[in-house]
């Protein structure tokens, strides 16, 4: 019999007390975590293999999922990330000739506890007004758990806020892949949660890249000789990333031309001197829109971030930190959030998005491009 014409029950809880109640999904158990809601219609594969979504139950806002399976091609890291995954109506049949096996299947091997067949438009909708919250999945035999204490262990469950993530998500060793096009040089990429499409996209600007472990020194980073560095997106609260902090301003001390992207923009803007604070529920989806300040040009972008940095959105302002003059590079136009940082006095930028964007769109992929020019010019201009 089909897995998905399946009975067990299942329940999701959330910390206000909040139940909703439907179908197994995936691994039965329980899982617990920050529950957010992702807001793209394509791309669930990469979405459920993105390492920024470690510790999150990520609830997908398009109705039909699962309908083009899973490959082997696709997927953005070594495995599943989600702490826990709701969706309303899985596809009962895989439909696309790439696929190697089906969704279902994917989270049950990967141990991923899911839930189907509930409202999902009125959870992102509570989530829209009350924020982000703690929740719970207990499906199978723990959806019988009394439903005290199954709010009592939501409660219990960390808060995002104060976590440090990257340690789980990062490798272990370094790991290289070779520059697919005219060689510019070594590239250390902290792995703070990288996606293979990055790694892709910066092999093929020129760049041998060296993905390193989240607790590389900068002596580390020093030995292979890097042209420039980067930093990745990646889970957790930038403010409990200190050593990541303290590192880079190690890279922006040596005048290394630096690119962070997501995680890597707001520990930017903490390596300058800024803040950084939590959004009420975060942006992750394909379809956000992003102002360029510097040519006028909205960008439809992928998301995937609950905090943000705290910055002047106009004109120029100097880095607490003594880095010379910063301006706000790029403004996300739903909520005027800083999507982006650009510093005008040594070679370091970033952005909140997400360039790579495997599952589209592709208007900021030109940020790989910008990026490359940048560390071109600084060598140029080192070597002159």
């Amino acid at each position: 019999m089909n897995p998905l014409f399946h009975t067990e029950p299942a329940v999701l809880v959330l910390e206000d007390g909040t139940r909703h109640v439907g179908r197994a999904y995936g691994a039965r158990g329980t899982t617990l975590g920050e529950v957010v809601f992702a807001t793209g219609m394509t791309g669930y594969q990469e979405t459920l293999t993105d390492p920024s979504y470690a510790g999150q139950i990520v609830l997908q806002t398009a109705p039909h999922i699962g309908n083009t399976g899973m490959n082997d091609e696709d997927p953005e890291s070594r495995r599943i990330w989600v702490a826990g995954y709701i969706v309303r109506d899985p596809s009962r049949v895989v439909s696309n000739w790439r696929a190697d096996e089906s969704l279902d299947d994917a989270l049950s091997r990967d141990g991923i506890v899911g839930i189907s067949g509930i409202d999902t438009r009125s959870v992102t909708r509570h989530i829209r007004s009350a924020g982000s919250m703690r929740g719970g999945i207990f499906s199978g035999d723990a959806a019988a758990i009394d439903p005290e204490v199954q709010v009592r262990l939501v409660s219990e469950a960390p808060q995002m806020a104060g976590q440090n993530l990257s340690a789980a998500v990062s490798v272990a060793a370094a790991q290289v892949t070779r520059a697919t096009s005219d060689r510019i040089g070594n590239l250390a990429v902290l792995d703070l949660g990288v996606k293979q499409a990055t790694v892709d996209n910066l092999a093929a600007r020129g760049f041998d890249v060296h993905v390193l472990p989240q607790d590389v020194t900068i002596d580390q980073i020093r030995a292979i000789d890097p042209v420039a560095v980067f930093y990745s997106n990646g889970p957790g609260d930038p403010a409990a990333s200190g050593d990541h902090v303290e590192l880079l301003r190690g890279v922006l001390d040596d005048q290394l031309p630096f690119f962070g992207i997501c995680f890597g923009n707001q520990l930017l803007g903490r390596a300058l001197g800024l803040g950084t604070y939590k959004l009420p529920f975060g942006h992750r989806g394909i379809n956000q829109p992003v102002l360029d300040k510097s040519t006028g040009r909205v960008e439809i972008t992928a998301h995937n971030h609950g905090f943000a940095v705290e910055a002047p959105l106009d004109g120029e302002f100097d880095s607490p930190n003594g880095y010379g003059r910063v301006e706000v590079s790029h403004i996300g136009l739903n909520d005027r959030v800083v999507e982006g940082l650009r510093a005008l006095d040594i070679p370091a930028f970033s952005v909140q998005y997400h360039p790579e964007a495997a599952a589209g769109p592709h208007d900021a992929n030109y940020l790989f491009d910008r990026f490359r020019d940048m560390v071109v010019a600084h060598l140029e201009k080192k070597n002159a």
